[in-house]
Protein backbone atom coordinates (compact mmCIF):
# COMPACT_ATOMS: atom_id res chain seq x y z
CA UNK A 1 0.00 0.00 0.00
CA UNK A 2 1.37 3.41 -0.66
CA UNK A 3 0.99 6.20 1.55
CA UNK A 4 2.62 9.46 1.69
CA UNK A 5 2.62 13.08 3.50
CA UNK A 6 0.27 15.56 1.44
CA UNK A 7 1.69 19.08 0.22
CA UNK A 8 0.53 21.76 -1.28
CA UNK A 9 1.04 24.72 -3.64
CA UNK A 10 -1.38 26.77 -2.49
CA UNK A 11 0.64 30.09 -2.03
CA UNK A 12 4.26 30.79 -3.50
CA UNK A 13 6.87 31.67 -0.83
CA UNK A 14 7.22 34.44 0.96
CA UNK A 15 10.46 34.77 0.19
CA UNK A 16 9.84 35.46 -3.97
CA UNK A 17 10.77 38.68 -4.51
CA UNK A 18 7.88 40.52 -6.47
CA UNK A 19 8.43 42.31 -9.63
CA UNK A 20 6.95 45.75 -10.29
CA UNK A 21 3.57 46.32 -11.31
CA UNK A 22 4.17 46.85 -15.38
CA UNK A 23 7.75 45.05 -15.22
CA UNK A 24 8.69 42.22 -17.07
CA UNK A 25 11.93 40.46 -15.05
CA UNK A 26 12.29 39.90 -11.42
CA UNK A 27 14.83 38.02 -9.36
CA UNK A 28 13.59 34.65 -8.21
CA UNK A 29 14.75 34.41 -4.73
CA UNK A 30 13.78 30.87 -2.63
CA UNK A 31 16.35 30.36 0.52
CA UNK A 32 19.72 30.63 -0.97
CA UNK A 33 18.37 29.75 -4.90
CA UNK A 34 18.19 33.19 -7.02
CA UNK A 35 17.22 33.17 -10.88
CA UNK A 36 16.15 35.93 -13.14
CA UNK A 37 12.95 34.74 -14.25
CA UNK A 38 10.12 36.61 -17.15
CA UNK A 39 7.23 36.40 -15.19
CA UNK A 40 3.52 37.49 -16.22
CA UNK A 41 0.98 37.92 -14.05
CA UNK A 42 -1.77 35.63 -13.88
CA UNK A 43 -5.11 35.39 -11.35
CA UNK A 44 -2.41 37.08 -8.93
CA UNK A 45 0.36 34.84 -9.26
CA UNK A 46 3.61 34.89 -10.94
CA UNK A 47 4.17 32.43 -13.49
CA UNK A 48 7.63 31.41 -14.81
CA UNK A 49 8.20 31.34 -18.85
CA UNK A 50 10.22 28.64 -20.49
CA UNK A 51 12.66 29.05 -22.84
CA UNK A 52 15.02 30.95 -20.28
CA UNK A 53 19.00 29.85 -19.34
CA UNK A 54 19.66 27.63 -16.77
CA UNK A 55 19.21 28.58 -13.01
CA UNK A 56 22.54 29.51 -11.62
CA UNK A 57 22.79 28.09 -7.78
CA UNK A 58 24.94 28.92 -4.72
CA UNK A 59 27.07 25.56 -4.48
CA UNK A 60 25.82 24.14 -7.55
CA UNK A 61 27.52 23.80 -10.90
CA UNK A 62 25.98 23.20 -14.63
CA UNK A 63 27.29 19.83 -15.39
CA UNK A 64 25.20 19.09 -18.36
CA UNK A 65 21.89 19.68 -19.81
CA UNK A 66 19.74 18.90 -22.34
CA UNK A 67 17.37 21.33 -23.85
CA UNK A 68 16.18 18.97 -27.10
CA UNK A 69 17.08 21.55 -29.68
CA UNK A 70 18.56 18.94 -32.44
CA UNK A 71 16.97 16.64 -34.43
CA UNK A 72 17.38 13.44 -32.76
CA UNK A 73 17.53 12.22 -29.32
CA UNK A 74 21.71 12.79 -28.31
CA UNK A 75 23.04 9.39 -28.03
CA UNK A 76 26.17 11.15 -25.54
CA UNK A 77 23.31 11.63 -22.91
CA UNK A 78 20.63 9.01 -23.00
CA UNK A 79 20.19 4.78 -24.51
CA UNK A 80 16.75 3.35 -24.65
CA UNK A 81 16.17 -0.10 -22.77
CA UNK A 82 15.03 -2.33 -24.75
CA UNK A 83 12.56 -5.27 -23.71
CA UNK A 84 9.84 -6.37 -22.01
CA UNK A 85 9.32 -8.61 -18.80
CA UNK A 86 6.99 -6.47 -16.49
CA UNK A 87 10.25 -4.70 -14.36
CA UNK A 88 9.57 -6.56 -11.23
CA UNK A 89 5.63 -4.77 -11.62
CA UNK A 90 3.84 -6.35 -13.90
CA UNK A 91 4.00 -3.76 -16.54
CA UNK A 92 2.96 -4.53 -19.58
CA UNK A 93 5.15 -2.48 -21.99
CA UNK A 94 7.83 -3.51 -24.30
CA UNK A 95 10.46 -0.81 -24.32
CA UNK A 96 11.50 -0.71 -28.33
CA UNK A 97 14.22 2.53 -29.90
CA UNK A 98 11.58 3.61 -32.38
CA UNK A 99 10.93 7.18 -33.26
CA UNK A 100 6.96 6.03 -32.38
CA UNK A 101 7.86 6.00 -28.71
CA UNK A 102 10.66 8.25 -28.21
CA UNK A 103 11.29 10.99 -30.64
CA UNK A 104 13.07 15.01 -30.34
CA UNK A 105 10.10 17.23 -31.91
CA UNK A 106 9.55 20.67 -32.17
CA UNK A 107 12.00 21.19 -29.57
CA UNK A 108 10.26 18.68 -27.02
CA UNK A 109 11.46 15.03 -26.13
CA UNK A 110 8.34 13.12 -26.50
CA UNK A 111 8.13 9.70 -25.05
CA UNK A 112 4.80 7.88 -25.90
CA UNK A 113 3.17 4.80 -24.91
CA UNK A 114 1.43 2.73 -28.16
CA UNK A 115 -1.52 0.16 -27.94
CA UNK A 116 0.68 -2.31 -30.65
CA UNK A 117 2.22 -5.75 -29.60
CA UNK A 118 5.71 -6.23 -29.69
CA UNK A 119 7.13 -9.40 -28.74
CA UNK A 120 4.05 -10.62 -27.25
CA UNK A 121 3.54 -7.52 -24.90
CA UNK A 122 -0.29 -5.46 -25.68
CA UNK A 123 1.79 -2.45 -25.42
CA UNK A 124 4.95 -0.47 -26.62
CA UNK A 125 6.74 2.41 -24.76
CA UNK A 126 9.99 4.25 -23.92
CA UNK A 127 12.27 3.91 -21.60
CA UNK A 128 15.39 6.52 -21.51
CA UNK A 129 18.16 6.53 -19.40
CA UNK A 130 21.40 7.73 -18.66
CA UNK A 131 23.58 4.78 -17.61
CA UNK A 132 26.79 4.20 -18.70
CA UNK A 133 27.07 7.91 -20.33
CA UNK A 134 25.95 10.32 -17.43
CA UNK A 135 25.86 9.92 -13.63
CA UNK A 136 26.44 11.54 -10.70
CA UNK A 137 27.03 11.33 -7.28
CA UNK A 138 25.44 14.68 -5.49
CA UNK A 139 24.26 17.43 -7.09
CA UNK A 140 20.60 18.77 -8.53
CA UNK A 141 18.39 17.36 -11.59
CA UNK A 142 15.74 19.28 -12.90
CA UNK A 143 13.51 18.12 -15.47
CA UNK A 144 10.70 20.58 -17.09
CA UNK A 145 7.69 17.99 -17.87
CA UNK A 146 3.91 17.78 -19.04
CA UNK A 147 2.69 14.04 -17.92
CA UNK A 148 0.41 11.92 -19.89
CA UNK A 149 -3.19 11.82 -19.15
CA UNK A 150 -5.03 7.86 -18.99
CA UNK A 151 -5.88 5.56 -16.73
CA UNK A 152 -2.97 2.65 -16.88
CA UNK A 153 -0.44 5.09 -17.48
CA UNK A 154 2.69 4.90 -14.88
CA UNK A 155 4.77 8.03 -16.15
CA UNK A 156 8.27 8.39 -14.20
CA UNK A 157 11.57 10.68 -13.87
CA UNK A 158 13.70 8.67 -11.28
CA UNK A 159 17.32 7.78 -10.55
CA UNK A 160 19.25 3.98 -9.72
CA UNK A 161 22.04 3.29 -8.92
CA UNK A 162 25.15 2.84 -11.23
CA UNK A 163 26.12 -0.17 -9.05
CA UNK A 164 22.92 -2.56 -8.47
CA UNK A 165 24.31 -4.59 -6.07
CA UNK A 166 26.61 -1.89 -3.73
CA UNK A 167 24.52 -2.78 -1.34
CA UNK A 168 22.70 -5.78 0.08
CA UNK A 169 21.58 -8.43 -2.89
CA UNK A 170 19.64 -6.17 -5.01
CA UNK A 171 16.45 -3.39 -4.75
CA UNK A 172 15.77 -1.55 -2.94
CA UNK A 173 19.16 -2.43 -0.67
CA UNK A 174 20.99 0.03 -3.49
CA UNK A 175 18.23 2.82 -3.27
CA UNK A 176 15.92 4.59 -5.82
CA UNK A 177 15.08 8.29 -6.07
CA UNK A 178 11.96 9.18 -7.74
CA UNK A 179 11.64 12.72 -8.87
CA UNK A 180 8.55 12.16 -9.69
CA UNK A 181 5.69 9.35 -10.48
CA UNK A 182 1.89 10.25 -11.49
CA UNK A 183 -0.51 6.58 -11.53
CA UNK A 184 -3.38 7.85 -14.10
CA UNK A 185 -6.32 6.62 -11.83
CA UNK A 186 -5.92 9.41 -9.52
CA UNK A 187 -5.33 12.03 -12.15
CA UNK A 188 -3.68 15.08 -10.48
CA UNK A 189 -1.82 13.29 -7.72
CA UNK A 190 2.09 13.20 -7.93
CA UNK A 191 4.93 11.88 -5.88
CA UNK A 192 8.16 11.92 -4.70
CA UNK A 193 9.75 9.00 -3.03
CA UNK A 194 12.89 7.12 -1.95
CA UNK A 195 13.34 3.36 -1.27
CA UNK A 196 15.94 1.87 0.30
CA UNK A 197 16.36 -1.37 2.38
CA UNK A 198 14.94 -0.12 5.53
CA UNK A 199 12.08 1.94 3.56
CA UNK A 200 10.49 0.91 0.57
CA UNK A 201 6.51 0.08 -0.18
CA UNK A 202 7.47 -3.72 -0.27
CA UNK A 203 7.33 -3.10 3.69
CA UNK A 204 5.17 -0.43 3.47
CA UNK A 205 7.85 2.04 4.97
CA UNK A 206 8.55 4.36 2.37
CA UNK A 207 9.50 7.91 2.71
CA UNK A 208 7.57 10.81 0.58
CA UNK A 209 4.81 12.63 -0.61
CA UNK A 210 2.27 13.85 -2.81
CA UNK A 211 1.13 16.69 -3.98
CA UNK A 212 -2.52 17.30 -6.03
CA UNK A 213 -1.13 19.12 -9.38
CA UNK A 214 -4.48 19.52 -11.53
CA UNK A 215 -3.11 20.60 -14.67
CA UNK A 216 0.07 18.12 -14.38
CA UNK A 217 -1.44 16.84 -18.21
CA UNK A 218 -2.03 20.39 -19.61
CA UNK A 219 0.79 22.46 -18.41
CA UNK A 220 4.46 22.18 -18.14
CA UNK A 221 6.12 21.67 -14.69
CA UNK A 222 9.71 22.00 -13.35
CA UNK A 223 10.26 19.19 -10.92
CA UNK A 224 13.82 18.90 -9.19
CA UNK A 225 15.79 16.75 -7.13
CA UNK A 226 18.80 18.39 -4.87
CA UNK A 227 20.94 15.80 -2.93
CA UNK A 228 23.68 16.36 -0.68
CA UNK A 229 25.59 14.22 1.93
CA UNK A 230 22.79 15.30 4.21
CA UNK A 231 19.76 14.98 2.53
CA UNK A 232 17.59 14.61 -0.36
CA UNK A 233 15.39 17.61 -1.27
CA UNK A 234 12.33 17.37 -4.00
CA UNK A 235 10.47 20.41 -5.43
CA UNK A 236 7.83 21.62 -8.23
CA UNK A 237 8.42 25.15 -9.56
CA UNK A 238 10.59 26.11 -6.98
CA UNK A 239 8.39 25.08 -4.61
CA UNK A 240 9.98 22.45 -1.43
CA UNK A 241 7.63 19.40 -1.30
CA UNK A 242 9.55 16.93 0.47
CA UNK A 243 13.03 16.83 2.17
CA UNK A 244 14.65 13.28 3.02
CA UNK A 245 17.27 13.46 5.85
CA UNK A 246 20.12 11.35 6.03
CA UNK A 247 19.30 9.61 9.41
CA UNK A 248 23.33 8.16 9.79
CA UNK A 249 22.45 4.85 10.88
CA UNK A 250 24.01 3.21 7.76
CA UNK A 251 23.34 1.66 4.41
CA UNK A 252 20.05 0.27 5.31
CA UNK A 253 18.36 3.38 5.30
CA UNK A 254 20.84 5.38 3.46
CA UNK A 255 22.53 3.37 0.50
CA UNK A 256 22.43 7.49 -1.17
CA UNK A 257 26.61 7.98 -1.00
CA UNK A 258 27.70 6.29 -4.82
CA UNK A 259 26.83 7.41 -8.19
CA UNK A 260 22.96 7.24 -10.00
CA UNK A 261 21.68 7.85 -13.09
CA UNK A 262 18.18 9.41 -14.69
CA UNK A 263 15.66 7.48 -15.60
CA UNK A 264 12.46 8.83 -17.74
CA UNK A 265 10.03 6.34 -18.85
CA UNK A 266 6.18 5.43 -19.18
CA UNK A 267 4.99 2.37 -17.95
CA UNK A 268 1.91 0.47 -18.88
CA UNK A 269 -0.30 -1.11 -16.12
CA UNK A 270 1.26 -2.75 -13.28
CA UNK A 271 0.83 -3.69 -9.87
CA UNK A 272 0.52 -0.27 -9.12
CA UNK A 273 0.02 1.99 -12.54
CA UNK A 274 -2.82 -0.38 -13.15
CA UNK A 275 -4.55 -0.90 -10.31
CA UNK A 276 -7.64 0.59 -11.42
CA UNK A 277 -6.92 -1.18 -15.34
CA UNK A 278 -5.92 0.24 -18.40
CA UNK A 279 -8.46 2.72 -20.38
CA UNK A 280 -7.52 1.66 -24.22
CA UNK A 281 -9.37 4.44 -25.53
CA UNK A 282 -7.09 6.89 -23.68
CA UNK A 283 -3.88 5.71 -26.17
CA UNK A 284 -1.59 6.85 -27.06
CA UNK A 285 -0.09 8.43 -23.86
CA UNK A 286 2.50 11.31 -24.45
CA UNK A 287 4.79 13.03 -21.85
CA UNK A 288 6.72 15.83 -23.08
CA UNK A 289 10.17 16.94 -21.48
CA UNK A 290 10.83 20.52 -22.20
CA UNK A 291 14.41 20.16 -20.69
CA UNK A 292 16.79 18.59 -18.32
CA UNK A 293 19.92 20.20 -16.55
CA UNK A 294 22.15 18.46 -13.78
CA UNK A 295 23.96 20.38 -11.89
CA UNK A 296 27.50 18.82 -9.42
CA UNK A 297 27.83 19.42 -5.91
CA UNK A 298 30.51 21.31 -5.13
CA UNK A 299 30.66 20.44 -1.66
CA UNK A 300 30.31 22.20 2.06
Amino acid sequence: MYTYTPATLNSLPASWRRAKQGSRWAWLSFGRYKSPLLVVALSGFLVACAGLPPAQYEGYVLDWQDEFNGRTINKDYWRHAVGGGGYGNNELQYYTNAETNARVEKGLLILEARRERKAGWPYTSAKLQTLGRKSMLYGRVEVRAKLPRGVGSWPAIWMLPEDGSGYGVGWPDSGEIDLMEHVGYDQGTVHFTVHTAAYNHKIGTQRGASLRMPDASEAFHTYAMEWTPQYIRWSVDGTTVFQFDNPCTGWQAWPFDKPFYLILNIACGGDWGGREGIDNDSLPWRMEVDWVRVYRYLGD
